[in-house]
């Protein structure tokens, strides 16, 4: 179980092979493995969730994200009945599983280009029982949703998209960078490279009047923000921060139908 659990649990009586155990898990967290490798759980969003290296571990900062998008389909879904969602650069499905649990009129669908992180989400649909709540599809970004189906059919679009600069992407902590999947967090050059990518094609998904949500990274907030501001497809941006004043979240709405 997560550490968050555990705390709860209590601490159960060691035998003689469960100590040795404990020794060799104590050996490798020590080593650098992340907690999470280790007990191969993490808490997101008060659910719990199958955790390993094939995809970024959940983060707390991604729950401002994900606290944001969940009032956003409440309201969206209370106004319309049932919602169509994307949530892109899934990992391990964290944001797409948590919406599907805690809103029952979205029918979710999540993508990610890494076909061994998208076999840890499968086995997240799994564990928490969301099969037929949540389809799983491989590609690049908006590339699996670039069918009629989808393009000005989303009630909401969202992501947490790789935005590290390549040039730093080595030099985060030991325990990220050599436990972590790189493309999890390389944004390219500048480390905004996806975003600008998703900033552009997201308004061929949205309906008219419909939210895009997505993460970015500490000190990129405002530029984004401003550049939200100019963009014509958007009549609205919204910003949630964390608790040091960072923008760590910008949601952004899409303009409403004409003559509405």
């Amino acid at each position: 179980m997560s550490v968050d659990r555990a705390q709860r649990a209590g601490l159960p009586s060691l035998d003689a092979g469960a100590a040795s155990r404990l020794r060799e898990l104590l050996a490798r967290r020590k080593a650098g493995v992340p907690l999470a490798h280790l007990t191969q759980r993490q808490t997101f969003l008060g659910l719990e969730f199958l955790a390993g290296p094939d995809a970024l571990i959940p983060r707390k900062e991604t729950e401002i994200l994900g606290r944001a998008a969940l009032a956003k389909l409440g309201c969206l879904a209370q106004a319309r009945g049932a919602l169509k969602v994307v949530d892109l650069c899934t990992g391990s499905g964290n944001l797409a599983l948590a919406y599907a649990w805690y809103e029952p009129r979205a029918r979710v669908y999540a993508s990610d280009i890494c076909p061994s992180a998208l076999e840890l989400s499968l086995r997240n649909l799994q564990y928490l029982d969301l099969a037929g709540r949540v389809e799983l599809r491989q590609g690049d970004l908006l590339e699996p949703f670039d069918h009629a189906e989808f393009l000005g059919q989303c009630d909401f679009l969202s992501c947490n998209p790789p935005y590290i600069s390549a040039s730093k992407v080595k030099q985060m902590h030991p325990e990220i960078a050599n436990f972590e999947p790189e493309a999890a967090f390389n944004g390219g050059v500048y480390g905004v490279s996806i975003l600008m990518k998703l900033l552009k094609g997201a308004p061929r998904l949205l309906k008219p009047d419909s939210w895009l949500g997505f993460e970015v990274g500490f000190g990129q907030g405002m530029s984004i923000l401003r550049q939200l501001q100019k963009n014509p497809a958007f009549s609205a941006v919204e910003t949630y921060a964390d608790e040091l004043g960072e923008i760590r979240a910008i949601f952004a709405r899409s303009k409403a139908a004409a003559g509405a």
